[in-house]
């Protein structure tokens, strides 16, 4: 079993980061690198900060079974829920999609049911730390967030530093 999933907490950063806003919880994962100092609970030996980017995180939840003593995953990324750009909202497994069809490609995989059936299956409790994205720039290439996506890091940051304590 890979040592990241060994542990009791996963934060996972979703997104491209060639894509503007979808880069956010790439951000995310690297802004709470730079606190560790700041932060101890961010080196607990518990806990794991991954930039799963698109496709790791399907891979990584995929590998979760009986034997993995995790207890929560709390995962960074983009929303589209109608609010203001940049505004955050903390999500439940409740709070998902409940897609039963959905076509599947290599870089649109819904996550929301993988992550009801790890719920469902091994009691792990999920909760998705949301932004609303403004600048979604695909197939374009645009390296940079959004000033109100940007703006919203630092919330994002104590909103999951909050989910470890």
């Amino acid at each position: 079993m890979p040592g990241y999933l060994n542990k009791e907490i996963l934060v996972l950063g979703c997104g491209n980061i060639l894509f503007g806003d979808d880069g956010f919880g790439y951000h995310v994962i690297n802004r709470l690198n730079e606190l560790r100092e700041e932060y101890p609970i961010l080196n607990s030996e518990k806990i794991q900060l991954i930039d799963a980017g698109t496709g790791a995180s399907h891979f990584i939840l995929s590998l979760i079974d009986n034997e993995t003593p995790l207890k929560k995953i709390v995962i960074a990324d983009i929303i589209e829920y109608g609010l203001k750009p940049g505004e955050l909202k903390r999500l439940t497994v409740k709070d998902l999609p409940n897609l039963s069809k959905y076509r599947v490609d290599a870089h649109d995989m819904p996550l929301a049911i993988m992550l009801r059936e790890i719920n469902d299956d091994f009691g792990i409790e999920i909760v998705v730390v949301g932004c609303q994205q403004k600048n979604v720039t695909a197939p374009d290439i645009l390296l940079e967030l959004s000033d109100d996506v940007s703006n919203s890091i630092e919330d994002a940051v104590k909103m999951i530093i909050e989910e470890l304590n």
